[in-house]
């Protein structure tokens, strides 16, 4: 039998019902407050949901800069970020497009840093 039920009985037998509630549902507040916070910390491969909200504006930003340039083919360079680093993939027809979507990508605020995956086509 675990703890739990040994300190209930305990309790039930001193006939101090209410003080065993009051105790176990401290301790599971406790555990459930624990379990909350936990769950919230980011670490070095996940995100917080803040971050992941920071991170989805950051890749639509930086599309609507590339869509806004009418020398690079949006729908040819793939965007995605993560704790502010971006990354940029795809294939494109000129190293100065590759060139001008790595500095679209660093305008935008919040880019700690761009790494350049293109591709040049032959």
């Amino acid at each position: 039998m675990s703890k739990a039920y040994f300190i209930i009985q305990e309790f039930q037998s001193n006939n101090n019902c209410s003080e065993a509630v009051y105790v176990l549902g401290h301790f599971f507040t406790g555990l459930l407050l624990l379990a909350f916070l936990s769950g919230c910390s980011g670490t070095h491969n996940r995100t917080t949901t803040g971050e992941y909200t920071d991170d989805a504006s950051i890749s639509d930003e930086v599309r609507a800069g590339l869509l806004d340039d009418p020398e690079i083919k949006v729908f040819q360079i793939k965007v995605e970020s993560f704790k502010g680093f971006v990354q940029l993939t795809g294939f494109v027809d000129s190293a100065q497009t590759s060139g001008r979507a790595t500095k679209i990508a660093k305008s935008v605020r919040g880019v700690k840093y761009v790494k350049n995956s293109i591709v040049l086509k032959k």
